[in-house]
């Protein structure tokens, strides 16, 4: 098992909530307001993140887009490289995606492969009008040709170095902190 050594705390509460606040600005300007928006967050932390985004944007918008949560487990590229039995939750989007601009919203972008399968997920679901993608932290080291639509924060990392974000819905923390793989 790995030993993580916290190394800095990149977000307090305040810094994470103010990066959320910011990215429902920038969803309502790219869209030219709300309509038609939905937000799918990747579980398990995306899910908290889209309901906070969603949140924000009623607080704009007047209107509350609709929330769905996306489970990605059976469309991992290393699945069956994995050596335990997936827990497989359920995809609950109770909205029709057809024609809908969906913000796909997930905790840290690191290699891509997360979204990709999230991509191939909601492509098997229905045909939105445009897929967005929104991330508290995108740390780099990209595999795929993937990249955010809406960043809250921008983390050089090392391969090293994982990046730890914690949400009172989950964690009963909030904060992201920069964590390093000790020897």
């Amino acid at each position: 098992m790995l030993k993580l050594i916290d190394k800095t705390m990149l977000m307090d509460a305040q810094a994470l909530n103010r990066a959320l606040i910011r990215i429902a600005h920038e969803v309502i300007e790219k869209n030219k307001g709300s309509r038609d928006v939905a937000l799918v967050g990747i579980r398990t932390r995306g899910v908290p993140l889209a309901k906070r985004l969603a949140a924000e944007i009623e607080k704009i918008e007047g209107a509350r887009p609709p929330v769905g949560v996306l489970d990605i487990t059976l469309y991992r590229d290393d699945l069956s490289t994995l050596g335990y039995q997936p827990i497989v939750h359920e995809t609950q989007i109770p909205f029709d995606i057809n024609g809908k601009k969906i913000v796909l919203v997930d905790d840290v972008l690191f290699t891509g492969r997360t979204v990709r399968a999230a991509l191939e997920a909601l492509t098997d679901i229905g045909r939105p009008q445009a897929i967005q993608l929104a991330v508290l932290i995108d740390r780099g080291h990209r595999e795929l040709p993937i990249r955010a639509d809406f960043v809250g924060k921008n983390v050089p990392t090392s391969r090293r170095e994982v990046v730890a974000v914690q949400l009172t819905e989950t964690d009963r923390a909030e904060q992201v902190v920069l964590q390093e793989i000790a020897e």
